[in-house]
């Protein structure tokens, strides 16, 4: 399966090279990104990509338009199980509360509803992670329960 960039308003949501993977994982600063890019989550997922270059992982990076800066990342944790592919995300600190977030969360739920046999679109957050519980209620998607993990319980929420 091909990944397409997705565009939003401020947003390209740019295909994770494996490259660019690799960079991150070999401690390199790319001229490219934002002074705080990467965070732990986005090292922890490089190392997936990096790890398998040849595997389609439907992880991007969020790169502000204006810029040309990469600003965070987001993707899909495939493949899909039973029809459902959890997705997850982290921004910057230094692009916090300007939206980029939800217009990625938007843009990704409304891509992985095309891939074959994705049937649903969830999202676990921590329910003292206030911010991204918005995030994920601002982007449409409902609370559906709850998920025990070795973090502890998690609520879910599910594309509408």
């Amino acid at each position: 399966m091909s990944f397409p960039d997705l565009t939003t308003d401020r947003l390209v949501l740019r295909p994770w090279p494996a490259e660019e993977a690799a960079a991150v994982v070999a401690g390199e600063r790319l001229p490219h990104w934002a002074a705080d890019f990467p965070a732990a989550g986005d090292r922890m997922i490089a190392g997936i990509i990096a790890g398998n270059p040849d595997q389609p992982h439907g992880h991007y990076l969020m790169m502000e338009r204006e810029t040309g800066l990469t600003v965070g990342a987001i993707g899909l944790k495939l493949p899909a199980a039973d029809g459902a592919v959890e997705f997850g995300y982290g921004v910057a600190p230094s692009r916090r509360c300007r939206g980029y977030t939800t217009e990625a969360v938007r843009a990704l739920v409304a891509f992985a509803r095309t891939v074959p046999g994705v049937a649903e679109v969830f999202a676990t957050v921590d329910p003292a992670n206030v911010p991204s519980v918005r995030v994920l209620e601002k982007a449409g998607l409902r609370r559906d329960g709850t998920v025990d993990s070795d973090e502890g319980l998690l609520h879910r929420y599910v594309a509408g």
